[in-house]
């Protein structure tokens, strides 16, 4: 994953913001919207595309463009900020691939003391009992 290139085909909208700044909100354009076109990407091989589809499919439209907000902060730059680092951290998460887990054998041992302790057990119960109720 190329960053600077990524960054470079992402497309920032202002728009105003809603919530509490008083007259601020009725003048400035600090909301900031932005948008990834994931199909027609250039930065991304195909594999990565498909990757990024299958486990963002729930972010994506259905042109497969990814649209992010940010009305946080008053100051539009922040906003902007904050915005890319979150689509960052989007895009690197969907793009993490699990490891494949190994399942394993549980070992002699670990069944030997099992069963030597449920021995004990039954022993510990059957010493217990009153003598001369043996079935």
């Amino acid at each position: 994953m190329e960053t600077e290139k990524i960054i470079s085909e992402l497309q920032y909208k202002a728009v105003r913001s809603s919530g509490a700044g008083g007259q601020n909100v009725n003048k400035v354009s600090s909301k900031v919207v932005l948008s990834f076109d994931l199909k027609n990407s250039q930065a991304l091989s195909e594999e990565e595309k498909a990757l990024l589809e299958n486990n963002l499919a729930s972010r994506l439209t259905s042109e497969q463009i990814l649209i992010l907000n940010c009305d946080e902060d008053r100051s539009q730059l922040k906003n902007k900020a904050i915005v890319t680092k979150r689509f960052l951290d989007i895009i690197t998460a969907g793009l993490h691939v699990p490891k494949i887990r190994k399942a394993t054998k549980i070992p002699k041992s670990v069944i030997r003391k099992r069963i030597k302790d449920k021995k004990n057990t039954s022993d510990l119960k059957k010493n217990r009992r009153k003598p001369g109720f043996e079935y």
